[in-house]
């Protein structure tokens, strides 16, 4: 699955949770997240700046930062829910249930191990949540 057809089919199956999700599906998916959501914070960057506030208060004075971002932010709203459900699906894919994405949770370690679980070769044939989501593939001659 190339990288047009991956965001076409995520974004179309928004909030599906049933089923399965390639590794191909799922990869080309988050590098569009991704990188659509660092270009749009730069873009952000450059047409809103970076403000920084001062307040003082009674003792001491505390300051913050906060950045105005409107393009990545909606953007960010827009793609957590198929981002979600392509991660489920990928699991499925996988044989584990939905529930494992709560492993993300987990510091460092529930990190580590959902990218090994979703960057692994899914279940050949049918499993519990469906046929395989590209089909057989035939061996290479």
């Amino acid at each position: 699955m190339g990288f047009t057809q991956a965001v076409k089919t995520c974004l179309s199956k928004y909030v599906t949770f049933s089923g399965r999700a390639a590794r191909s599906e799922f990869w080309w998916f988050a590098l569009f997240v991704y990188g659509g959501g660092l270009l749009l914070g730069l873009l952000d960057l450059a047409l809103f700046g970076q403000t920084t506030t001062v307040t003082t208060e009674t003792s001491a004075a505390v300051s913050s930062q906060t950045q105005f971002a409107p393009f990545s932010s909606v953007f960010g709203l827009l793609v957590v829910l198929p981002y979600i459900s392509v991660t489920v699906r990928r699991l499925h894919d996988t044989d584990r249930s939905g529930w494992w994405y709560w492993l993300a949770l987990i510091p460092l370690i529930g990190i580590i191990v959902l990218i090994v679980w979703l960057a692994s070769k899914g279940t050949p044939g049918r499993n519990r949540f469906g046929e395989e989501p590209l089909g057989a593939v035939a061996p290479p001659n």
